[in-house]
């Protein structure tokens, strides 16, 4: 005997309804990230190596009140030559509270010109960002900022 189509729908809707109340079927849900300050602290050694980082030669410019943290803007600079003998390697950018803590790396070589960076991030919340820059003689340079998110962003997340 052949089954009706309305009969198949029910049996599909009614599978689909015990799969949601089963759990199943993913719910979004808003909360915080769970990044850690150790979480950037090891991403930092992951990136210096066991190095020691010093603090200087890096300029972070980064507004310290932000209205938005799904868009905000930095420009990361460093005030050393860029000769073929000695330069800036590369720069790397870290934030404490966010989902991943290292939020980007930029190699760099003399023919740049400059050691400089602009692009805009997002922010989970209020926290640390961290620029660091290694130069062609292996040392690190840092600087950080303590910015201020009024409206967080990065918080969705589906389980």
């Amino acid at each position: 005997m052949q089954q009706s189509p309305n009969s198949s729908r029910r049996q599909f809707l009614g599978l689909a309804g015990g799969a949601a109340v089963l759990g199943v079927v993913p719910i979004v849900t808003v909360r915080p990230a769970e990044a850690t300050p150790a979480m950037l602290a090891a991403a930092i050694r992951n990136v210096a190596g066991g190095a020691a980082v010093k603090t200087g030669k890096v300029k972070l410019d980064i507004p310290p009140l932000v209205e938005n943290g799904n868009t905000v803007p930095l420009t990361v600079s460093v005030a050393h030559p860029m000769a073929p003998e000695d330069h800036v390697v590369s720069i790397h950018l870290f934030n404490e509270k966010n989902p991943q803590p290292n939020i980007g790396n930029f190699h760099l070589g003399p023919h740049n010109g400059r050691a400089q960076v602009s692009t805009r991030i997002r922010l989970a919340d209020s926290q640390k960002v961290v620029a660091i820059a290694k130069l062609s003689d292996g040392s690190f340079w840092s600087a950080s900022v303590d910015v201020v998110v009024t409206l967080a962003a990065c918080t969705e997340e589906v389980i």
